[in-house]
């Protein structure tokens, strides 16, 4: 295992979920329903599966697209949403 890129995974992916809306939908499903470890079962599941199709695509994309172009377009894609968000058009 490449413990570089796992920390560097790692990290990223931490501190981009902490306090998130999937992170507050958990905290509310579990505040209402009273049953936690369903919850947190159904929330790992649930991420486990976007993981897997989120790495799927791009390692797809990583073969046929420069990571320089991949890194662009998703920056571009979260000011274009931060824009619609704050003009509450999302």
């Amino acid at each position: 295992m490449d413990w570089k890129i796992f920390s560097a995974t790692f990290g990223a992916v931490f501190l981009a979920e902490l306090a998130d809306k999937t992170q507050l939908v958990s905290i509310g499903m579990s505040a209402k329903s009273g049953k936690p470890i369903t919850v947190l079962i159904a929330s790992v599941s649930a991420y486990i599966i976007v993981t897997i199709i989120s790495v799927y695509i791009g390692s797809l994309a990583g073969k046929s697209i420069k990571p320089e172009i991949i890194n662009f377009a998703g920056g571009f894609l979260f000011i274009i949403i931060g824009i619609l968000m704050m003009l509450k058009k999302i």
